[in-house]
């Protein structure tokens, strides 16, 4: 099976991976090119790039640089794709008196299990470690040893209809509204500025984002964690231990389903969470299901990580160890 890649890039130049990993970006892009089709790539990204310039995204820039390297429709609309599911939870380590993060990143989308890479990036608060992939400028999943560790999930889309298709157009024309950050690039601000577990719920909590969201945050001391579900003004916050799918937990909302079975796979990690031994035991149905496509174990406070990507219910690559 292929390693991981590791990279750190000089400042300010995330999107040259979108280059050196050209042949892992190649097999992302083929991917959007057979489910969505050229012209709705075309669409979406004229759609993406005018709403980030509107709101004066700090990382349109980047993305602009990444679609040159592309050369092709579809970058701008792949960073801000919201369409993965997943499963979550800040808890105890049994090998560690530090608490750790425990994730899995589903979405139906080929070949991200085996194009992951570790992307050590820099901020004014200090260096992270984002599971990411090629041409992506937000984060997804990240650990900055000796801060916290955090994740985010997709939480139900809003009812506001009933009618599935309709909710989700109004869902995007209440994005369009916006001029707020999506919640990766929330998580990004975070992970660049944030110099503590404290500081990062703050802003987790606080900042307005233009979609609802769920973070799963650790601490590098004993009992920080958190889950935080978000609207785009407000939060619900679950207190350490806690786990999360996609559905709502702490806030008394609802919407249409995300993934395969959420409250199946929120109750096996609830009730693993604590006596998971640091390997990937625990990612098994309905955790691991056929749309899973990354598995992370984060402890900030020793600064141990352990990756690794999946397709169709198996191991895409080999552990990557931290």
């Amino acid at each position: 099976m292929p390693h991981i890649p590791f990279h750190e890039p000089e400042p300010g130049g995330l999107p040259d991976l979108a280059a050196i990993e050209a042949d892992r970006l190649e097999v992302l892009m083929a991917t959007a090119r057979r489910i969505y089709g050229r012209p709705v790539l075309r669409v979406g990204d004229r759609l993406s790039r005018r709403w980030m310039e509107r709101a004066a995204n700090p990382y349109a820039a980047e993305i602009a640089a990444v679609a040159r390297t592309v050369g092709a429709p579809g970058a701008w609309m792949l960073n801000l794709s919201l369409e993965w599911t997943c499963t979550a939870a800040a808890t105890v380590d049994p090998e560690h008196p530090t608490p750790r993060l425990l994730r899995t990143l589903d979405w139906f989308y080929a070949g991200l299990g085996s194009t992951m890479m570790v992307v050590l990036q820099h901020g004014p608060a200090g260096h992270f470690l984002s599971l990411t992939w090629p041409g992506f400028v937000g984060v997804l999943t990240a650990m900055a040893p000796g801060r916290f560790a955090v994740a985010l999930n997709q939480p139900p889309l809003t009812r506001r209809s009933g009618l599935r298709a309709f909710d989700w157009l109004l869902d995007r024309w209440a994005v369009g509204r916006s001029r707020a950050l999506p919640p990766s690039h929330l998580l990004r601000r975070v992970c660049e500025a944030c110099t503590d577990y404290d500081s990062a719920r703050r802003m987790l909590t606080e900042t307005e984002v233009c979609l609802p969201v769920f973070y799963t945050l650790v601490g590098a001391a004993p009992n920080e964690g958190c889950v935080i579900e978000r609207t785009p003004t407000e939060a619900g916050v679950l207190p350490f231990p806690s786990a999360a799918a996609n559905h709502y937990v702490a806030m008394p909302r609802t919407g249409h389903g995300r993934g395969w079975d959420s409250p199946g796979r929120l109750a096996r990690m609830e009730s693993h969470m604590a006596t998971a031994d640091n390997g990937f035991d625990w990612v098994a149905p309905p955790i691991l299901n056929k749309a899973t496509r990354l598995s992370v174990i984060a402890n900030p406070g020793a600064g141990t990580l352990l990756a690794q990507g999946w397709e169709d219910m198996v191991p895409a690559t080999e552990p990557f160890r931290l």
